[in-house]
């Protein structure tokens, strides 16, 4: 049988993409499957982790895991994450360091959201009237952005700091102590706190991944049956 190069190229191109993509698809749904279950797992635990130096510095594994840590807010300086929206109105996440009792390590509480002052030179007020030796919640990521803009992590001069997206690396370094790569959530029962509607964040299911690997394999299949077709219709031409 005799193939024309160009169709032949053609093919010999489309088709290993065409199932490299549907192969991408089944390793993206076992991904989602086993990061689901961990998520369920981390929900449904009664179990409460005490913050340490000791805890792996690891987001993911931890997302969603009750926690509990003792020590002090730094009242001296607090985070307000901008651009952040609740019922439809503009406002700020405020994000407080909470130094570790007996370690100079810190990690995030995310106290909740603030709303924007109509006059937005003028700061919400965020103060804590009590000082805190516990506090609990779960841990998470921080929030993201859909396009992150050149220097959305530069905290602005002064406190309460406020920026678009965190890196606690710069954040650190503002702040002159090291601090944990993932927030806590406060616990709606705990004071101090502002409007928290924790939530969890929704991802494009196993199944759905599984549907895109098979319409990729029948993109395969159908341009190889395609593929044969005109080969023949050149053949017997």
């Amino acid at each position: 049988m005799k193939f024309e190069k160009a169709p032949t190229l053609a093919y010999l191109c489309l088709l290993p993409l065409l199932i490299a993509l549907g192969i991408w698809q089944l390793g993206r749904s076992e991904e989602k499957r086993v990061f689901l279950e961990k998520q369920e797992q981390g929900m449904a635990s009664s179990e409460i982790l005490t913050l340490s130096t000791a805890i792996q510095d690891d987001a993911d594994a931890l997302r969603y895991k009750k926690v509990q840590a003792t020590g002090h807010y730094d009242l001296a300086h607090q985070f307000l994450i901008d651009n952040q929206i609740s019922a439809g109105k503009p406002g700020y996440l405020v994000l407080t360091p909470f130094i570790l009792q007996g370690e100079a390590k810190a990690v995030l509480v995310n106290r909740g959201w603030v709303p924007l002052n109509h006059d937005r030179s003028v700061l919400p007020e965020v103060q804590i009237k009590t000082q805190q030796s516990t506090v609990s919640g779960r841990i998470n990521r921080f929030p993201s952005v859909g396009i992150k803009l050149a220097g959305a992590e530069i905290p602005t001069e002064g406190w309460p700091s406020v920026l678009q997206v965190i890196d606690t690396q710069v954040l650190a370094k503002k702040l002159a102590y090291p601090l944990f790569p993932f927030q806590v959530e406060l616990d709606k029962n705990l004071p101090e706190g502002f409007k928290r509607e924790w939530q969890t964040t929704t991802i494009m299911l196993p199944e759905q991944h599984i549907a895109y690997a098979v319409q990729w394999f029948a993109l395969a299949f159908t341009l190889t049956l395609l593929f044969i077709w005109y080969s023949c219709k050149r053949r017997n031409g």
